[in-house]
C-alpha cells in the first residue's frame, strides 16, 4: 500500500501502541505524514467532541431554567405549607438558596467557557492576519495537547 493512509487502520495501529515509524513503513509514507495525519484527525475528533459538548451544554441551560422554573413554584407551595412554621420555612428556604447557587455556579462556568472561547478566537484571528504561518504552528500546539484535555479545541 503506497501512499495513502487508511485513517480507520492507522487509529487502530497507534491505539495498539505502534510506532509512527512503523505504521509509515507499512502505509508507505513517511513518519512525518502520519504524525501530520494524527494531528489532523485528532483535530477534528477534539473538535466534534467539544461540539458535542457545547450541544449538551446547551439543551442543560435550557434545562436548567426549566428546573429553577420548577424550584420556584415548589418553593412557593412549601412556603405556604409552612407558613406556620418558621422552622419548616427556614429548612426550605436554606434549600432553595442551595439550589439557586448550584445554578448560578454553572451558568457562571459556562459563561466563562463562552468568553475564554471568543478570546481565543479573536486571538488567533489577529495573529492569523498578521502571520498566518504562526497562527498554524500556534494550532498545531495546542492541538497536540489538547489531546490530554479532550474538552477544548483550537480553530
Amino acid at each position: 500500500m503506497s501512499g495513502k493512509i487508511n485513517v480507520t487502520r492507522m487509529l487502530k495501529m497507534v491505539n495498539r501502541g505502534e510506532s509512527q515509524v512503523n505504521i509509515a513503513k507499512k502505509f508507505g509514507v513517511t513518519p512525518a505524514a502520519i504524525c501530520k495525519k494524527i494531528q489532523e484527525v485528532r483535530g477534528k475528533t477534539t473538535h466534534a467532541v467539544v461540539a458535542d459538548k457545547i450541544d449538551k451544554i446547551a439543551d442543560h441551560q435550557i434545562d436548567a431554567f426549566a428546573q429553577l422554573e420548577k424550584i420556584n413554584r415548589k418553593a412557593n407551595e412549601l412556603l405556604d405549607q409552612a407558613e406556620n412554621d418558621t422552622h419548616e420555612a427556614i429548612k426550605v428556604m436554606a434549600e432553595i438558596r442551595n439550589q439557586l447557587k448550584l445554578q448560578l455556579e454553572l451558568f457562571q462556568t459556562l459563561y466563562s467557557m463562552q468568553a475564554a472561547a471568543e478570546f481565543q478566537d479573536t486571538v488567533l484571528d489577529v495573529i492569523g492576519k498578521v502571520e498566518p504561518e504562526v497562527r498554524k504552528k500556534i494550532i498545531t500546539e495546542l492541538n497536540s495537547r489538547s489531546a490530554i484535555r479532550h474538552a477544548v479545541t483550537f480553530r
